[in-house]
């Protein structure tokens, strides 16, 4: 099957709302006021409370309590909305789905680390727009539950990879392709926004090519999850490219307090998503 093949099967869990869609033509509509966004997510009181959940989280770290969706817009307008509704799609594909062939702790505290870890470094780095940072990172892997639904025996041997196989060198090798590119035709389809998508399509190749910054952080964040999830695998010296922290006008220091930031987050937003799982 090719990249895009996996991505056509997504169905389920893996469906983005039509809120999502509606929310997204909204945006494109210059005489949308706050009241039709919230109209269009009010409609699902399970949504809205979801979202509400995630404003007041960790994630966003906005000041004060966020108590409605109009709040919600007013305060951090419809792009953060939007956002919003991401996560909780990644949200929900965490709590339905089961499946034995990846380790699915790895999987999620590897995805919300690296948007966690992408977020900060993108901070460091004077990016503007953080939290697109976040969703790339925390979206960037959704091939992996993909392959695991469709798959599952390509997923398990995906799941060997070692220090003279990385992960990404191993899906190549299985699949002709990687997780990634799975991801990237995936939020095609979704409409997602191509500054989203282009870092997740071309930040394994980061170190050979010349796009943006986001690129990069992205490259950086991913290495720094999967050093987290594998801690006597893997070190910084084996996965990082350290000649990517000077074009960020970043320090190793700066990346070192990037995967603080991301192991002191991460687990009370797994927790969110998914108290079932990450509670035992």
């Amino acid at each position: 099957m090719r990249a895009h093949d996996y991505a056509l099967q997504a169905n389920g869990s893996f469906a983005l709302p039509d809120a999502c869609f509606k929310v997204k033509a909204l945006m494109s509509d210059d005489s949308a006021e706050i009241s039709d966004f919230a109209d269009v997510i009010s409609i699902d009181p399970s949504m809205t409370s979801r979202l509400l959940k995630i404003a007041n989280s960790a994630i966003y770290s906005f000041p004060g309590e966020i108590s409605t969706i109009s709040r919600a817009i007013t305060i951090i307008g419809t792009q953060a909305i939007y956002n919003m509704m991401l996560v909780d799609v990644a949200a929900s594909a965490f709590k339905h789905f089961e499946n034995q062939a990846i380790d699915l702790k790895r999987f999620w505290r590897m995805s919300v680390y690296c948007g966690l870890a992408a977020k900060n470094i993108a901070i460091s780095a004077g990016v503007r727009d953080i939290e697109r940072l976040f969703i790339a990172g925390l979206l960037q892997n959704f091939g992996e539950l993909l392959v695991a639904k469709i798959s599952p025996e390509l997923a398990q041997s995906c799941e060997k990879y070692n220090k003279t196989q990385l992960p990404w060198q191993l899906q190549e090798l299985t699949l002709g392709y990687t997780y990634t590119d799975i991801s990237a035709n995936l939020l095609k389809i979704w409409q997602i926004p191509e500054k989203i998508i282009l870092p997740i399509r071309h930040f394994n190749a980061a170190p050979s090519i010349e796009i943006n910054k986001d690129v990069k952080i992205l490259n950086l964040a991913s290495r720094l999850a999967l050093i987290d999830s594998h801690r006597e695998e893997f070190s910084m010296d084996d996965v990082i490219d350290a000649s990517l922290c000077p074009s960020l006008g970043m320090s190793c220091e700066d990346l070192k307090q990037a995967a603080d930031f991301a192991d002191k987050e991460a687990t009370n937003i797994l927790l969110m998503m998914n108290p079932k799982l990450f509670s035992k």
